[in-house]
C-alpha cells in the first residue's frame, strides 16, 4: 500500500495501515528542504514531518534493521516535490493494492488521482478532498475509466477485484466528533444499518438511566487523579470494550455506554444569506415605521382632500402628494377647507421629512454593513467560542448552526475560508490572534458555555485555553491537539488544577485514520467514538469467511478488550426476502451467524485487525 501527503494525516495512516493491519507501506513525502519554505503556522510542519513519521510508525510498531514494523508491516519513506509520475513508478503504485492520496491541497489529489488510475486500473483510491460536490463526479469518473481500462485489456474486473474509489474529507469526518464533544461530552450519534447508536459518558452511579436502550458499555475511562496527587497514574488509563462484570479496582469510574435511539438527528438546515446584494438589509426596522407613517400620513390627507374638494380618489392622493412635499401651486383661489388642508399638509411634510433622511440613512448603513461581519451582541452569554476559521473550523461552524447553536468566531486571517461562510450566515466574528490582549473578551470568552479551540497550532490552543480557565473556570472546552505526549501532559494537568471543569482534547489526524485505512482495505468503517485519546470503531463485516463468527452464536459474539457483535443484517429475519437489521438482543433464540450475514461490530484497532484476518500486532509494552 502506498501513502502519499504532506501534513500529519500521512503519518497516522501510516502507523494505522503498518502498526494495527500489519500491511506493507510505502510513504511519499516531500523533501525537508522544501517543507521548510513552507509558513510556521502549518499544523504538521513539513520540517518535522519525517521525523513524525518516523516516530508514529516506532510508536505501533518500531522497525527493524531491515525495516520491517513490530507488527509485520514493512515501512519505506521516499522523498518526492510532488506526486508525478515518477515518484509513483518508484513507490510502485503500477502493483499496489491500495493508494491514499491525503495532500492538504484538493488540486494536487485529484491530479496525483488521474495519473495513479491510468498507471493502475486496479489500484483501490482513497482520495481526501474538502470539495464534496467534486469528490461525488471524481469518484464516478475514476471508477468508470477503472471498468473502461479493464475491458480494454480483455480481463473485466471481478466484484471482488474491482477498482473501487473513495473519496473522503477529513473535516466533514472529524467536525460531527468536535462538535458532539463540545455541546454535550462524548454523546455521539452514529447511523449504521437503519440504526442510530448514540455513544453517551455517564458516570456509574446513573448508569442506566439513559434515554435509549442501553447495549453494551464500550469503555471505562480513566481513574480520577487521586486524593492529595496531581497526577493520574499511568496503569489507569481508559480500558476499552471491558467484559460485562467490572474488573476489579474499576469501581467509581465514568463509562462511555452505547445506547440504540428510536430517532434520528433532525438539524435545522443551514440557510445562508443569497449571494449579491442584501438588498432585504436596507429596509431596517426604522425606516419601515418611516415609511408605514408616510403612507398613514398620504391615506389620511387623500380622504380629507377627497371629502373637501370631492375629486376623484387618485387626483386626491396626487394632490396630497404634491401638497406634502410642498411642489404644488398655492391654493390662492380655492376655498377656505382647501387652504387649510394645504397649509396642514405642508407642514406634515416638514415634520416626516428629516424621519425619513435619518431611517433612510440608517438603512443605507445596515445595508453597507450587511456583508461586513458582526460583531457579539450586548448581554450574549452561554455560546461557544469558536477559534480557527480553517477547514475544520469552517465545516464546525456549519454543523453548529444546523443546530441553533449561538456561535462566536475567532480567526487571525481575514481571508480564511470560514470567513465568508460566518459572513453569509451572520455569525458575530472577531478578527484577531488569539494570543493578543482583548481578543477573547471580545468574544466574550468569560460568558461563553464552550470553548473550542480548532487553530492548527497545539500552542495556540493550550494559551486560549489556559487564559479561558482563568476568566470563566466553568467553561467547557475542547482543544485540538496533535502531539500525544503533550495532549497527554495537558490533559492531566488540566484535570487535576481544575477537577470540576470539564476538559477535551483532540487530533483531527488521529480521528479521521481509521476512517482512511478501512477505506484502504476495503471495509466500511460506519463511525468512530473517542474515549479520551483512543477511539472504538463502528463497522460492517460479512461473516462469510470469518471464523471468528461464521457458525458462532449470535449471543457469544464478544471478545473483551477486542470486539463485540452489535447487530445483523440479514435477509434470513425477513419472510419476504428482504434484508433487516436487528440488535442481537432481538434476534431469534440461539440464532447462529451465517454466511449470508453482515455484522456491525464495535471493536478496538487491534480487534478490527484480527477480524479482518490481519497478523496480530503486539500491543505496546
Amino acid at each position: 500500500m502506498v501513502v502519499c501527503g504532506d501534513d500529519g494525516l500521512v503519518h497516522r495512516l501510516a502507523a494505522e495501515l503498518s502498526g494495527v493491519y500489519g500491511e506493507r507501506v510505502t510513504v511519499v513525502l516531500p523533501p525537508a528542504r522544501e517543507a521548510r519554505r513552507r509558513p510556521a503556522p502549518a499544523l504538521g510542519r513539513a520540517a518535522a514531518l519525517f521525523g513524525r513519521v518516523t516516530g508514529a510508525v516506532g510508536r505501533a510498531g518500531a522497525p527493524d534493521r531491515n525495516g520491517t514494523a513490530a507488527g509485520g508491516g514493512l515501512v519505506r519513506v521516499l522523498e518526492a516535490a510532488e506526486p508525478g509520475e515518477e515518484a509513483f513508478t518508484e513507490a510502485g503504485v503500477a502493483h499496489a493494492t491500495a493508494l491514499a492520496l491525503v495532500y492538504d491541497d484538493d488540486e494536487t489529489n485529484v491530479q496525483a488521482a488521474l495519473l495513479a488510475r491510468r498507471l493502475n486500473p486496479r489500484v483501490r483510491l482513497v482520495i481526501r478532498l474538502y470539495n464534496r460536490r467534486l469528490g461525488e463526479h471524481l469518484a464516478k469518473l475514476l471508477d468508470q475509466a477503472a471498468q473502461l481500462a479493464a475491458t480494454a485489456d480483455g480481463a473485466p474486473v471481478t466484484d471482488t477485484e474491482a477498482a473501487t474509489t473513495t473519496v473522503l474529507s477529513d473535516a466533514d469526518t472529524a467536525a460531527p466528533v468536535l462538535v458532539t464533544a463540545a455541546v454535550s461530552g462524548h454523546n455521539k450519534v452514529i447511523e449504521a444499518g437503519g440504526l442510530m447508536l448514540r455513544a453517551a459518558e455517564r458516570s456509574h452511579v446513573i448508569a442506566g438511566r439513559g434515554r435509549g436502550r442501553e447495549l453494551c458499555t464500550l469503555a471505562l475511562l480513566s481513574a480520577a487523579p487521586r486524593p492529595g496527587s496531581a497526577e493520574v497514574p499511568d496503569g489507569d488509563g481508559p480500558l476499552l470494550l471491558p467484559d460485562d462484570l467490572r474488573p476489579p479496582g474499576t469501581e467509581g469510574r465514568a463509562e462511555v455506554v452505547l445506547e440504540a435511539v428510536p430517532f434520528a438527528l433532525q438539524p435545522t438546515p443551514v440557510r445562508p444569506t443569497v449571494r449579491g446584494l442584501p438588498l432585504g438589509s436596507f429596509f431596517s426596522r426604522r425606516l419601515r415605521w418611516a415609511l408605514g407613517l408616510l403612507t398613514a400620513a398620504v391615506c389620511a390627507l387623500a380622504v380629507a382632500s377627497w371629502s373637501v374638494t370631492s375629486d376623484d380618489p387618485t387626483h386626491a392622493v396626487y394632490l396630497s402628494l404634491l401638497d406634502l412635499f410642498a411642489i404644488n401651486d398655492p391654493a390662492i383661489s380655492e376655498g377656505h377647507g382647501r387652504k387649510v388642508l394645504q397649509l396642514f399638509s405642508g407642514l406634515t411634510g416638514l415634520l416626516l421629512l428629516p424621519l425619513l433622511v435619518a431611517a433612510a440613512l440608517e438603512g443605507l448603513g445596515t445595508f453597507r454593513s450587511a456583508s461586513a461581519l458582526r460583531r457579539p451582541r450586548r448581554g450574549l452569554s452561554g455560546h461557544v467560542v469558536l477559534l480557527g476559521l480553517g477547514k475544520i473550523g469552517t465545516r464546525v461552524l456549519a454543523r453548529l448552526r444546523e443546530l441553533g447553536i449561538p456561535v462566536v468566531c475567532v480567526e487571525r486571517d481575514p481571508q480564511a475560508r470560514g470567513v465568508a461562510l460566518a459572513r453569509s450566515l451572520r455569525v458575530p466574528t472577531i478578527i484577531g490572534d488569539v494570543t493578543e490582549e482583548g481578543v477573547l473578551d471580545a468574544a466574550k470568552v468569560g460568558h461563553s458555555g464552550t470553548l473550542l479551540a480548532l487553530t492548527s497550532s497545539d500552542i495556540t490552543n493550550l494559551e486560549a485555553v489556559l487564559y479561558a480557565r482563568a476568566v470563566n473556570p466553568e467553561v467547557r472546552v475542547v482543544m485540538r491537539l496533535y502531539d500525544d505526549r503533550f495532549a497527554k501532559a495537558v490533559y492531566r494537568t488540566l484535570r487535576a488544577s481544575h477537577p470540576g471543569a470539564w476538559t477535551r482534547s483532540r487530533s483531527v489526524s488521529f480521528l479521521v485514520a481509521p476512517a482512511f485505512a478501512g477505506a484502504m482495505i476495503g471495509r466500511q468503517i460506519l463511525g468512530a467514538v473517542p474515549v479520551e485519546r483512543q477511539v472504538v470503531l463502528i463497522a460492517a463485516l460479512e461473516v462469510e469467511g470469518r471464523p471468528e463468527l461464521n457458525g458462532q452464536p449470535a449471543g457469544e459474539a464478544f471478545v473483551p478488550g477486542a470486539w463485540r457483535a452489535l447487530a445483523v443484517t440479514s435477509r434470513r429475519l425477513e419472510a419476504s426476502g428482504r434484508e433487516e437489521t436487528r440488535l442481537m438482543e432481538d434476534l431469534p433464540a440461539r440464532y447462529v451467524l451465517g454466511g449470508q450475514d453482515r455484522v456491525i461490530v464495535a471493536a478496538t484497532r487491534q480487534g478490527l485487525a484480527d477480524l479482518l484476518g490481519r497478523r496480530p500486532v503486539p500491543r505496546p509494552r
